[in-house]
């Protein structure tokens, strides 16, 4: 599985033949890359969010997932057709992917209008086995959390039952977790790499990622925390 992180909270997951791309918002200041040149067969959303869903017009062959109400707003809004719209614990199987739509702690209206709902906040768990109660050593599986604060259920659910390998945990703190309840996060989750996303790119989230790293070792985990730079890949086996 390859993980290409795009900046803010964009990344790009190829896995076989399939390729991902979750939260597609390519104005941030870690990116040079045009969505042009982005393949994605499968978009994921995981809130209603403009930095979040800003480009998902810029790849009209994609095919898109999100909750029933985001993926409705899509189809009227910017003539999305090709869209599946599910919700919290549901798994879908994408070409050689199965993702997990796991809860997310935020807000998720609709900037358009005052009182538009995108429904329920969430995250992905995308993995190439089928999640089962029976623990599977051979699978391999990235978490990303989505905006978020720290929950238990990360802990309770998420690590527990789907297992991740590797997570992408938001630190910029104000609109969702910092690097103290994100390393807390990690550390629920047990995964041997973590990667910091969403922040720097407004003056609100501006942080220092040495802050995360610190907090992560604060917690007595031995996870290996990659900060990648903005268009690099990180390769998971």
């Amino acid at each position: 599985m390859e993980l290409t992180w795009h900046g803010h909270s964009t990344w790009h997951v190829s896995l076989g033949d399939t390729d991902l791309l979750i939260d597609p918002f390519f104005d941030n200041p870690y990116t040079e890359t045009d969505p042009e040149e982005v393949d994605a067969d499968h978009v994921l959303l995981t809130h209603g969010h403009a930095d979040h869903i800003a480009d998902v017009d810029r790849f009209r062959g994609a095919h898109v997932v999100g909750t029933p109400e985001l993926t409705g707003y899509l189809a009227d809004e910017y003539g999305v057709e090709d869209s599946t719209g599910m919700n919290l614990g549901g798994t879908v199987e994408l070409g050689d992917a199965y993702v997990t739509m796991v809860r997310a702690d935020h807000s998720n209206g609709i900037e358009t209008g005052y009182g538009a709902s995108a429904g329920m906040p969430a995250g992905y768990v995308v993995s190439d086995s089928k999640p089962t109660q029976e623990s599977d050593e051979e699978a391999t599986t990235f978490y990303h959390a989505g905006d978020t604060s720290l929950h238990s259920e990360m802990r309770d659910v998420v690590g527990a039952f789907l297992e991740p390998d590797a997570a992408a945990v938001p630190v910029g703190d104000h609109f969702t977790m910092g690097p103290a309840q994100a390393a807390v996060a990690v550390d629920w989750l047990g995964v041997d790499h973590a990667f910091p996303m969403h922040y720097d790119t407004f003056p609100p989230i501006e942080i220092d990622t040495d802050d995360f790293v610190r907090e992560v070792a604060a917690t007595g985990s031995d996870v290996d925390v990659a900060v990648l730079g903005g268009d690099e890949t990180f390769t998971l086996e």
